[in-house]
């Protein structure tokens, strides 16, 4: 995960001053040249720099700085995308389990209409059923309504004709 692992290309040189180290090929935050500035004081600048062997070891220092920097940019990058993919699964799991819940209340929704249609179905084959039986019985009624006239017409008819044989 350190600076050792980046594919980047990275290059140190030094001016012809010597004053100023020149990296090249990475991006450094504010937060690292801050710190950079913070670190190397305007004072001692010019002993740092006297000799070669001075010049070495500041340069020696920077790349160290510049590496633990990359290797704390990089595993901040890898944490925050630990971070992205462990919510993007938590999201992927509760849609799931939402469109689980979606699904089953429509299917219970479903099984309900369908209940309430049997039972329509059955209460109007009841009422059907019981029209039918009211209807059969005011037939019946009538029936015997009509059978009693009929026997009434049938005794007065015998009685007029036994009154006008006599």
């Amino acid at each position: 995960m350190g600076g050792t692992a980046s594919t980047r290309r990275v290059t140190f040189e030094a001016d012809e001053n010597e004053n100023i180290t020149v990296v090249k090929g990475i991006r450094l935050s504010e937060n690292v040249i801050d710190r950079m500035k913070e670190t190397s004081p305007s004072g001692p600048k010019s002993q740092r720099y006297s000799g070669a062997y001075g010049a070495s070891v500041s340069e020696e220092e920077l790349k160290r700085r510049v590496a633990e920097e990359l290797a704390l940019e990089q595993a901040k990058k890898e944490s925050e995308n630990q971070k992205r993919l462990k919510q993007d699964k938590e999201l992927d799991r509760e849609k799931a389990f939402a469109n689980e819940q979606l699904t089953r209340a429509i299917l219970r929704e479903r099984i309900a209409n369908e209940e309430e249609r049997a039972k329509a179905k059955h209460l109007d084959i009841e009422v059907k059923a019981k029209q039918l039986e009211e209807k059969d019985r005011v037939i019946k009624k009538q029936d015997a309504f009509y059978k009693e006239q009929l026997a009434r017409l049938e005794e007065r008819s015998n009685q007029f004709y036994a009154v006008s044989t006599e």
